[in-house]
């Protein structure tokens, strides 16, 4: 009934790094990590969830988040708080279009409930879901910054300002 000794092996802490990410991955973050003095690489960890999610299909897993905080040698709740805090991140799989809906005062004041409303309507899903077919996520969030051209939405890196429901029909037809 014993169990046998598995042979110890001495694995240091750079050669535990290097298995946590591709090269490609852990080059893209040591760039962000690079841009702070050493005591404070944890300062990537932003970048670093970005680094990962966009590697990842758009969205974070738990494993994912600890293999961050052991990256950046941080405890993982750390990651995990920042995970949930910003809205650009996700812990569960999106469209491969994320329609992310200003609703804050300015595009609220401007119409953004219209908006809102017509997508669900056409896209045939709530805020915070995600089409049938994996095409499209919709997505509230706060302010993106652009309350001149409210409202407004952000799909990927790209603002759409001054919508209009006909504007939007065509943005969304745009999309592949």
């Amino acid at each position: 009934m014993g169990f046998k000794n598995a042979p110890m092996t001495s694995v240091t802490p750079a050669e535990q790094k290097a298995s946590l990410f591709t090269p490609e991955i852990r080059a893209e973050i040591d760039r962000w990590i690079a841009k702070y003095p050493e005591e404070w690489r944890q300062s990537a960890v932003m970048a670093a969830l970005q680094i990962v999610q966009e590697n990842n299909g758009g969205y974070l897993t738990q494993e994912l988040m600890d293999q961050v905080a052991a990256y950046l040698d941080m405890p993982p709740i750390a990651v995990y708080e920042v995970a949930t805090f910003y809205s650009m991140y996700e812990l569960k799989p999106v469209g491969r279009h994320k329609v992310c809906v200003c609703t804050n005062v300015s595009c609220m004041i401007n119409g953004s409930d219209k908006i809102v409303e017509h997508m669900e309507k056409k896209l045939g899903i709530k805020l915070g879901e995600t089409t049938g077919d994996g095409k499209f996520t919709l997505k509230e969030v706060e302010c993106l910054g652009a309350c001149g051209g409210a409202p407004m939405f952000q799909i990927g890196t790209k603002y759409y300002e001054n919508l209009t429901t006909e504007l939007v029909d065509s943005i969304l037809e745009g999309l592949e």
